[in-house]
């Protein structure tokens, strides 16, 4: 059932790394520190990377592509829009995005933990989704 594991793991970060540019994209025009500014930025590259990464290995193994669970994606826009119609501040962006980088990393663990069977390369690629985020989480810190 490597396969199996393989393409699962991969769709689950397909859809992380979707989820995290959608919520960059929603912040971003908010922003006022150009530092800050520039860490999402960079941030949202590294997830298209990795997304680009991921599609190619998806098609490698047979798999589709995944979109975030819409009910997710429609629960972070509104509190995002909620969150940012009552204080459009560079904290209010560092809050959301750390809450978002916080459930990624949750989510993506849990995800290697439960498709155990998924090749190496694909293992690999969910860890390094995990750092990204840990990456950003950290780097956002000295805006909260």
């Amino acid at each position: 059932m490597e396969n199996k594991d393989t393409i699962s793991l991969l769709q689950e970060c397909d859809a992380g790394t979707k989820m995290a540019v959608s919520s960059i994209d929603e912040t971003l025009e908010k922003i006022q520190n150009s530092d800050l500014k520039k860490i999402l930025t960079d941030s949202k590259e590294e997830h298209l990377k990795l997304g680009d990464e991921i599609h190619t290995l998806l098609t490698k193994h047979g798999g589709m592509y995944k979109e975030p669970n819409a009910v997710a994606k429609g629960m972070s826009w509104i509190k995002t829009n909620v969150m940012l119609g009552l204080d459009e501040s560079d904290q209010t962006v560092a809050s959301l995005i750390t809450d978002g980088c916080d459930m990624g990393i949750k989510s993506l663990q849990t995800y290697l933990n439960e498709y155990e069977n998924a090749d190496h390369i694909s293992k690999g690629i969910c860890k390094k989704l995990i750092s990204v985020e840990e990456k950003l989480n950290k780097e956002l810190r000295a805006y909260l």
